[in-house]
């Protein structure tokens, strides 16, 4: 199984960005994708998630509800994550997460594959 992470960049706050990721391989019996961030000199943390079957319930860290939407395209094996009002808090390395396993948690010990991240900058 692997995880392509796409769509970072630099942007001003207040922006929009869209990250994309794609799973490839073994797909079959997945449960769920989320996204995680790392900030410099910080611990990698939850931002979203999202089911992949059970009518794809979503997950999202306090700091990102209402700016951040997760969605997926089961056909294409790709989960998004749409960023809006983008602020320089959000500045990190995010990671796409794929669990084959319940639940489809928090905790990054849930799941069991990894991209490779995209580095997102808001420029304040």
């Amino acid at each position: 199984v692997q995880l392509q992470a796409s769509g970072g960049g630099l942007v001003q706050a207040g922006d929009s960005l869209r990250l994309s990721c794609t799973v490839s391989g073994r797909t079959s019996g997945m449960h769920g994708m989320g996204w995680f961030r790392q900030a410099p000199g910080k611990e990698r943390e939850f931002v979203t998630a999202i089911r992949w079957v059970s009518g794809g319930t979503t997950y999202y860290a306090d700091s990102v509800k209402g700016r951040f939407t997760i969605s997926s395209d089961n056909a294409k094996n790709t989960v998004y994550l749409q960023m809006r009002s983008l602020k320089s808090e959000d500045t990190a390395v995010y990671y796409c997460a794929a669990t084959f396993s319940l639940p489809v948690g928090r905790s990054a010990h849930d799941y069991d594959y990894w991209g490779q991240g995209t580095l997102v900058t808001v420029s304040s």
